[in-house]
């Protein structure tokens, strides 16, 4: 079963340059919404599991990745491709709607 990926400042780069679409959930401990989106993020990642690439940011440990994508408000998901933003999603989701984001990269 995939499991999201816990993406940081030192291993961003490495990670988001794949071929793979990937989906990045950007979230704080604090943060409600994130709360409510951060088991549909878990659940994706076992569906698109080889698929896709389905990573978390928590942006009070990594503030050079949230400086340097500009996330002010959280959840912020981004969907990455050859290392470009295709796509982005502000605010708590229904999965569906991630899914239909994630597809249409694939």
């Amino acid at each position: 079963m995939g499991k999201a990926i816990e993406l940081t400042d030192a291993n961003f780069e490495e990670i988001i340059n794949s071929d793979k679409p990937i989906l990045v959930d950007f979230w704080a401990e604090w943060c409600g919404p994130c709360k409510m989106i951060g088991p549909l993020v878990e659940e994706l990642a076992g569906e698109y599991d080889g698929k896709a690439i389905i990573g978390k940011v928590d942006v009070d440990a990594n503030p050079t990745i949230s400086a340097k994508f500009g996330i002010r408000s959280i959840p912020t998901l981004l969907i990455f491709k050859g290392g470009e933003i295709v796509d982005k999603q502000i605010g708590a989701v229904p999965k569906s709607v991630l899914a239909q984001k994630i597809d249409a990269q694939l």
